[in-house]
């Protein structure tokens, strides 16, 4: 199927639990998230805390998963947000003006690098529970 994932990984990681996704879409988005623990070197553990919200205690290595993430599903590109395809993937799920609302409020984010914008960009969709 062509809408992935929906960040929902980073949000299968943010809510694979809570949006309905397809079983094809969950078992993406698990083997997304299971490349970039092994790519990152980050524990399951990390990136379970990460999908669940938890923001405190992050290092490089777990903002550097949620990028890898976001690029696996098609999120980000080079550390640019790709703004179409998150309203393409995630709107039908979530809604399409709770979608543009927080492209209004998270997609301006700049982070030290990359890794570090994605994770501000992950934390920013996952407060206004749009779980990219």
């Amino acid at each position: 199927m062509k809408y992935l994932i929906v960040l929902v990984a980073i949000v299968a990681l943010v809510a694979a639990d809570q949006v309905q996704l397809t079983d094809e879409q969950k078992a993406r988005a698990k083997a997304n998230a299971g490349a970039c623990i092994e790519q990152e070197g980050v524990a399951k553990e990390q990136a379970m805390a990460l999908r669940e919200g938890k923001f405190e205690n992050v290092d490089d290595k777990v903002k550097c998963f949620a990028n890898c993430f976001l690029e696996k599903s098609g999120f980000l590109v080079d550390g640019q947000i790709k703004p179409d395809v998150v309203l393409e993937k995630i709107g039908p799920i979530v809604g399409v003006e709770k979608v543009k609302a927080a492209q209004e409020k998270c997609d301006s984010l700049k982070g030290t690098d990359k890794c570090d914008t994605a994770f501000q960009l992950y934390q920013c969709y996952y407060k206004q529970n749009t779980q990219i």
